[in-house]
C-alpha cells in the first residue's frame, strides 16, 4: 500500500477526531500538515482542507442532530453569514500571495489559542 496514502488517512483521522470532538480542528490541523508534511501548495491545501471539512462537518452533524444538540435558528443564521463569507474567502484564497495567506493564518492562529486560553 502507498505510504502516502496511509499518511493521508492518518492525518484525515486526526482532524476528523479533533473537528468531532472540540468542533474546530480540521482546518487547523490539516492545512500545516498538507502544507508542512506533504509538501502541498499553500492554495491547494486550503482548498482541499475546506473539502475535507465538509464531509468532517457532515459527519459530525448526524451524531449532533440524534442528539437533539442543534439549535437551528442559531445555524441557519449562520450558515447564511458562512455562504457568504465562504464564497468571498474562495476568491480572495485565489488571488492573495502565499505570503499574506501564511501570515494571516498564523494571526487566526495566534487569536484563537489566546480566546481558548482566556
Amino acid at each position: 500500500m502507498n505510504k502516502n496514502f496511509l499518511k493521508n488517512i492518518c492525518i484525515g483521522f486526526f482532524s476528523g477526531l479533533i473537528s468531532g470532538f472540540l468542533g474546530a480542528g480540521g482546518g487547523l490541523i490539516l492545512v500545516p500538515f498538507m502544507t508542512e508534511f506533504l509538501k502541498e501548495d499553500e492554495v491547494i491545501s486550503r482548498a482541499t482542507t475546506i473539502f475535507c471539512i465538509f464531509f468532517m462537518v457532515l459527519t459530525s452533524s448526524f451524531f449532533y442532530f440524534n442528539e437533539n444538540s442543534i439549535d437551528w435558528i442559531l445555524a441557519i443564521k449562520c450558515a447564511i453569514g458562512g455562504i457568504i463569507g465562504g464564497y468571498i474567502g474562495s476568491k480572495l484564497l485565489i488571488i492573495l500571495d502565499k505570503k499574506i495567506l501564511q501570515i494571516l493564518f498564523v494571526i487566526f492562529l495566534v487569536y484563537a489559542g489566546i480566546k481558548m486560553i482566556m
